[in-house]
C-alpha cells in the first residue's frame, strides 16, 4: 500500500469512453483517485453518486475525481450513463493500477476469504505526490470527508 509522501505511479488505462488516459495527465491539479470494487453494486453506486454530487465543490478546490475499478470500459460507460457520472472512470481489468497502488487485498465476503479491490481513496497533490490515504472506506459520507481533507 502506498502512503503519504510516495510518488503516485503513472499508469495508463482506458476511461469509460475507451480513451487511454495517463494518470500523470492530472498533474497540476489535486487528484482524488478512488478505488472501488464493482460498478452498479449498492455501495459503489452510493459512493459514485456522492462524488458526483460534490463535483462542483471539488472543482472549486482545483481537484478532479477519478474512479478506478477492474470493470470493463463497457461496464463503466453504462454505470456512468445510468448514474449521471461526469467524472473519469478508469478501467483496470488487468489490475495494473490496483496492484501498483496496493489496494488488492484479502477481505471477507459472505464468510469466505476472497482477494479483491479494497475500497481506498488517495489524494494526489499537483506534483504527483500522495498527500492523503483513506483506507477501509465506508461509502456513505466519504466524498464529504475527502472534500474536508482538501
Amino acid at each position: 500500500m502506498l502512503k503519504t509522501g510516495d510518488i503516485a505511479p503513472d499508469i495508463s488505462l482506458p476511461d469509460q469512453t475507451g480513451r487511454m488516459r495517463s494518470i500523470g495527465e492530472f498533474k497540476g491539479k489535486k487528484t482524488v483517485f478512488y478505488f472501488y470494487p464493482k460498478d452498479s453494486t449498492s455501495g459503489c453506486t452510493l459512493e459514485a453518486r456522492e462524488f458526483q454530487a460534490s463535483a462542483p465543490a471539488f472543482a472549486a478546490k482545483n481537484a478532479v475525481i477519478v474512479g478506478i475499478s477492474k470493470d470493463s470500459v463497457k461496464s463503466h460507460a453504462a454505470f456512468a450513463a445510468k448514474n449521471g457520472l461526469e467524472f473519469t472512470l478508469l478501467s483496470d481489468p488487468d489490475k495494473r493500477a490496483i496492484e501498483a497502488y496496493g489496494v488488492l487485498k484479502e477481505k471477507k465476503m459472505y464468510g469466505k476469504t476472497v482477494v479483491g479491490t479494497a475500497r481506498t481513496t488517495l489524494v494526489i497533490d499537483e506534483s504527483g505526490v500522495i498527500e492523503a490515504v483513506f483506507e477501509d472506506v465506508k461509502p456513505l459520507g466519504h466524498a464529504e470527508a475527502v472534500l474536508k481533507a482538501l
